[in-house]
């Protein structure tokens, strides 16, 4: 039986502002707040209160076949807390459907995968850890940031103890093979991979409301008759997109919530499911393993990373950047760790590309590529100068060892002592529930018993 994974993503990118050289130890703050609120609130407004209701109504309509999965990153989080509240509301909404399993994500959104392995880690964890807070649940189920993925970021995933991961059914990856089935990582069995269906994802997300489609219009009968034609062997399908595909990608005058939520009626009638990432890994068997040498991602057609590091100011800016990575992870400034998630987003660096795809690329308040190089790179050295401020840099190689071999200790220890205070919760509320069953028969016992003493009692009296 064929199964669909639908997955989405919500990211918020945070709007640098004009920021001159002159700037440059005199302005700490980098953000365009009224940029920053303005498109937050077209996004819920616009998108992510329309959509994210459908999908609670598709649910809820459904009897609870219809299942989805979501992602939302560390700093699209902080964006939605201080402008769009609702949207949180609806996300846990969802959530107590039981039917949406949220994955992780680098907190920041950002390429750390590529950079620096230390800092790559501590954002996932404090990506995963902030998900069981909000969600009830730590997330079992990986996504890089743009879907970016190689066997090193595999190995390094499945060392964390997440059980599978998401990525991009890439054609010069996999080549003859198809995505429709679940793979694993190339010298890690047990990661598995859930890979696009590029085409049927960009079907909705890209092309949906073009006129000059061949495809045009497309109703949801349609759509799920494709998937229904597939080989009867390919049984599960993968579409992955932006959350934003649907009602500003697609507007919703295209009628594009009315397609998606069409979708879980005409699967049913086609005896195809919908699965979270969570239960195809568990329910079905890896077929072969995924080797990817180099790092691939679900942008443009090239599906690399070359929309971020593709010239040599790209380069230049994330080195420059990943340079006082070891500094920030001192640090315990929560100022200069925001800033650190803010400036690791990818979006910075996709500002500056100069590939020629033949789509126009939207670079913000910037004019040029050379344009969103200066102003970062004028932001970047006053953040460099702060993190020397406290961590300097003719600090010794053996100095800067040292403090890192303190820090990760106690995180080690931190994580043990966590461990066991969750053992103990535990304890306490198995004893808490045992004492509950014992109170609520109790009373009884205990009325029974002293009527039993009054009435000897008496008669002994009488007697």
């Amino acid at each position: 039986m064929k199964t669909i994974c639908l997955y989405f993503e919500i990211h918020q990118e945070v709007h640098l502002k004009r920021y001159r050289f002159f700037d440059i130890g005199r302005d700490h703050y980098y953000y365009d707040e009224y940029a920053n609120e303005q498109s937050m609130n077209e996004l819920a407004e616009k998108s992510y209160i329309p959509a994210l209701t459908a999908l609670i109504e598709m649910v809820k309509n459904s009897d609870g076949a219809f299942k989805v999965a979501l992602s939302v990153s560390g700093v699209a989080l902080e964006m939605l807390e201080i402008h769009a509240p609702k949207v949180l509301e609806l996300l846990h909404e969802l959530n107590d459907t039981g039917k949406c399993e949220f994955l992780c994500e680098p907190y920041s959104h950002g390429l750390s995968s590529l950079a620096n392995e230390e800092c790559f880690r501590e954002e996932v964890l404090r990506m995963q850890d902030k998900i069981r807070v909000l969600f009830g649940k730590a997330p079992k189920v990986f996504r890089n940031s743009s879907l970016v993925y190689d066997n090193e970021i595999g190995s390094l995933v499945a060392s964390m103890g997440f059980k599978g991961m998401l990525t991009e059914g890439a054609k010069h990856i996999l080549g003859w093979k198809s995505p429709h089935y679940l793979y694993h990582c190339a010298g890690v069995p047990k990661l598995k991979l859930l890979l696009r269906d590029f085409k049927l994802s960009d079907d909705i997300s890209l092309r949906f409301s073009n006129s000059e489609w061949s495809e045009y219009p497309l109703f949801a009968d349609k759509y799920m008759d494709w998937i229904a034609e597939m080989p009867e062997e390919e049984q599960v399908i993968n579409i992955f997109m932006q959350l934003s595909a649907l009602g500003i990608s697609q507007s919703l005058s295209s009628n594009i919530l009315e397609f998606l939520k069409a979708l879980p009626k005409c699967a049913k009638d086609r005896g195809i499911t919908f699965s979270t990432p969570s239960e195809i890994i568990s329910k079905l068997k890896s077929v072969d393993q995924i080797d990817c040498p180099y790092p691939m991602s679900w942008v443009d057609e090239e599906r690399d990373i070359s929309p971020w590091l593709g010239n040599q100011l790209q380069r230049a800016a994330f080195d420059k950047l990943y340079s006082v990575g070891e500094r920030v992870r001192l640090c315990t400034d929560n100022r200069i760790k925001q800033d650190w998630d803010y400036l690791q987003a990818s979006n910075n660096f996709r500002y500056m590309t100069t590939k020629n795809t033949g789509i126009e690329i939207n670079r913000g308040i910037y004019s040029s590529p050379y344009d969103a190089f200066a102003n970062y790179m004028n932001i970047l050295g006053d953040f460099i100068s702060r993190v020397n401020e406290l961590y300097p840099v003719d600090m010794d190689n053996e100095e800067l060892n040292s403090l890192l071999t303190t820090i990760k200790n106690q995180d080690d220890e931190l994580t043990a002592m966590n461990k066991e205070v969750q053992k103990l919760q535990e304890k306490l509320e198995k004893a808490q529930s045992e004492l509950n069953k014992y109170e609520d028969v109790k009373p009884k016992k205990t009325v029974t018993k002293k009527k039993s003493t009054a009435k000897t009692s008496a008669e002994k009296e009488v007697k």
